[in-house]
């Protein structure tokens, strides 16, 4: 199954808590598609990184560690089923 929409978008809802990454789900994907989502996520980290927050504004930097947290896992669970798997990422 190829990636429905842009990669990008894919790893915003992945961000934002609409999609959680399962091994189940990623049986559906190629490994170039793998490989696509994981340098998409990377994109999107990097965005979120460069986002100034103010140091007062507690529940900005909290909402923008959770996105970043979010990403991480989907890398780790998405790196771990390569691995199992044996395929190129």
């Amino acid at each position: 199954m190829t990636i429905s929409g842009s990669p990008k978008k894919l790893c915003q809802d992945i961000a934002d808590g609409y999609l959680i990454l399962t091994v189940p789900m990623l049986k559906n994907y190629a490994p170039a598609d793998l490989k696509t989502i994981v340098s998409s996520i990377a994109v999107v980290a990097r965005e979120l990184r460069q986002e100034a927050i103010p140091l007062e504004d507690v529940m900005a930097i909290k909402t923008r560690n959770m996105k970043l947290s979010r990403l991480n896992q989907a890398q780790v669970v998405i790196q771990a089923y390569c691995k199992k798997r044996r395929l190129p990422l």
